[in-house]
């Protein structure tokens, strides 16, 4: 009876191994219908653009479209939310940002998800600089004419941003910790509204991502007055670092990167690992960064994972010693 049972065994083993074997056989590649690629930030901002121009040659390259669907709100955390609850199959991916995955999580207590546990990285796209615009009818036209104006006029100057949290708003903390002056926040749901209102001159400062306000440089619509990052942009080569300008230690290069939620399958995640370090080495897309001031950052998904513990770190330091306020 004994050997009857194990031989029954062994025999209803083979068969769920082969029947696995077969289910995985007929199982179609991946990916085999449209993919969402969620940006968590409104349309006209540099978030939406990066997800876009990605999303766009993703669709060339996977041969399935992989279809921009825009959750702003919570500094990015209501899109984030959505890809963390989002079945684990990589049918729907976040266009990841610093401000959403490292700052959002220090400033905010009580996220819906967890920015480790909840995601999967998957690859580095991207990097920007962030500058610093005002609104064409301030009369600073340079750093130090724009801290002593803010420290002359206490309260009257209104700092957009993409919202609490945000990459703009956490630049603009560090600005004020490191120059003294101070400027009354204004969060929006995105950086679009927020450039819009600085081009009607409803706010007068923000910090922003290049793209974001570049169209609006040379027709003098904004006056950007200094970058925060180690060297000048290509871009924009006449305009000064923060450093340069006499504000030291404010150096904030935005990045961008593709997360799926935590259990997608490794062969999946590979696949659109791939997929995005090659698009990023493309030169038709190294051309398309250039032109928005953005520059090529392929990193793997172990380097996604690494950067975002380190810039957690950083802004980690920096919120506690510029004592910026949490909710």
């Amino acid at each position: 009876m004994l050997k009857f049972a194990a031989a029954a065994v062994a025999i209803g083993i083979g068969v769920g191994a082969q029947a696995q074997a077969q289910a995985q056989a007929q199982a179609p590649a991946y990916p085999s219908k449209p993919i969402t690629m969620v940006v968590p930030f409104a349309p006209g901002g540099t978030v939406n653009l990066m997800g876009r121009l990605l999303a766009n040659r993703m669709s060339e390259a996977l041969g399935q479209p992989v279809i921009v669907e825009n959750k702003p709100g919570g500094g990015g955390s209501i899109g984030a939310n959505f890809v963390a609850k989002a079945p684990a199959d990589g049918y729907t991916l976040l266009l990841a940002t610093m401000g959403q995955q490292s700052i959002q999580p220090l400033l905010t207590k009580n996220l819906p998800y967890d920015a480790i546990k909840d995601f999967a990285p998957v690859a580095l796209f991207s990097t920007v600089p962030n500058v610093l615009a005002v609104s064409a009818d301030l009369p600073a036209r340079n750093v130090a004419e724009l801290v002593a104006y803010a420290k002359q006029n206490p309260g009257k100057l209104n700092m957009a941003s993409a919202g609490m949290g945000s990459v703009n708003h956490l630049t603009g903390e560090l600005f004020m910790y490191r120059s003294g002056a101070r400027f009354e926040h204004v969060p929006y749901r995105g950086a679009g509204p927020a450039t819009a209102d600085l081009l009607s001159g409803q706010v007068q400062v923000l910090f922003a991502n290049l793209p974001n306000v570049l169209a609006y440089i040379k027709p003098g619509k904004v006056r950007v007055l200094a970058v925060a990052s180690e060297q000048r942009s290509a871009a924009i080569p006449d305009v000064p670092t923060l450093a340069e300008a006499g504000v030291k230690d404010a150096v904030v290069e935005s990045w961008y990167g593709v997360m799926a939620p935590a259990g997608t399958p490794a062969d999946i995640i590979r696949k659109l690992q791939d997929t995005v370090v090659d698009l990023a080495r493309d030169p038709v897309m190294v051309a398309h960064l250039a032109e928005q001031g953005a520059v090529p950052f392929p990193g793997s998904s172990a380097d996604l994972a690494k950067l975002s513990g380190e810039e957690t770190e950083r802004w980690k330091r920096i919120i506690d010693s510029a004592d910026v306020q949490t909710n």
